[in-house]
């Protein structure tokens, strides 16, 4: 608003208005989307907003929440990306101690589920274009307020560092097993930050593969899902999107998405002798680590 001001000469909330509704789709997601998802309104003036609300009102059958300001609107944007973002970071935690413990999270889960109010989140990488980031624009406004956030950031590096994490996992499976680390041919199933997903925007797949090259490893990444030029453009990778284009004889299998495709898919084919895989998805049965 301010650089319209500068720009235009109009006067904010005399010459001109604003209006907001934070996003809330979900990519993938083919039961909620805009006319299903309450829509939270507001807008710069009590005018503004009841304008704004009457538009989304229009089209959204699961209603309307109008909030008192723009700021209260985006502020609940943000955390509401936030309260994920920690929620996966504890459970991402939890995977880590679990595995030193030998036993496995998804078991452990199922287990707490029973009790009924048991929030029933999953480990896994936490990519994409907003839990990933929107807790870092509420952090960087608290600290310009003199207020350094403690568990919104803790969160925050945990979940930046489960790639590296699985990757290295990877390995120390692949070196108990006898494999040779240097040149050794590894699959990456996924590069999309979700599954039956397309975005690439903020994957954390690509923490898994620049650590799987500081290894030294070979590394093939199959999405059928994503556009190879995308990735080629954003990571400078080439993308397997072809099922007939992988090769047997991979020594480690990383399934990083759990996309419908890779559960159909019989990794037993492309499997060495000893090969390792480690599952952060859970979509194989028999893999040999996971998340």
């Amino acid at each position: 608003m301010p650089v319209i001001e500068r720009t235009s000469g109009l006067t904010y909330n005399v010459d001109f208005f604003c209006g907001y509704s934070p996003e809330r789709i979900n990519p993938g997601d083919k039961n909620h989307r805009l006319a299903t998802i309450t829509k939270v309104t507001s807008g710069s003036t009590p005018e503004a907003a009841d304008i704004v609300d009457a538009l989304y009102a229009s089209i959204v059958t699961s209603g309307t929440h109008r909030a008192p300001s723009i700021r209260v609107a985006e502020a609940a944007k943000v955390i509401e990306n936030a309260q994920r973002d920690i929620n996966i970071a504890f459970i991402n935690e939890l995977s880590m101690i679990f595995a030193r413990m030998g036993i496995r999270t998804r078991d452990v889960l199922e287990a707490a589920r029973t009790k009924w109010n048991f929030l029933g989140f999953e480990p896994g990488l936490v990519g994409g274009h907003c839990i990933g980031v929107d807790p870092y624009y509420l952090t960087h406004k608290a600290e310009s307020l003199g207020y350094i956030p403690q568990i919104i950031l803790s969160g925050r590096r945990l979940n930046d560092g489960m790639g590296r994490y699985v990757a290295t996992q990877l390995v120390k499976m692949m070196v108990k097993k006898a494999h040779r680390i240097t040149d050794a041919n590894v699959l990456v199933l996924g590069i999309t930050f979700k599954e039956n997903c397309p975005d690439i925007r903020n994957s954390k797949v690509i923490d898994i593969v620049r650590q799987l090259q500081d290894f030294a490893c070979n590394i093939d990444i199959f999405d059928p899902l994503a556009d190879p030029l995308e990735v080629k453009h954003e990571y400078g990778i080439d993308l397997i999107t072809k099922e007939s284009d992988l090769k047997p004889g991979y020594e480690g299998i990383m399934a990083a998405v759990a996309h419908d495709e890779f559960k159909r898919l019989d990794i037993r084919r492309y499997k060495a002798p000893g090969c390792v895989v480690y599952d952060v998805k859970n979509i194989y049965a028999d893999s040999d680590e996971y998340l």
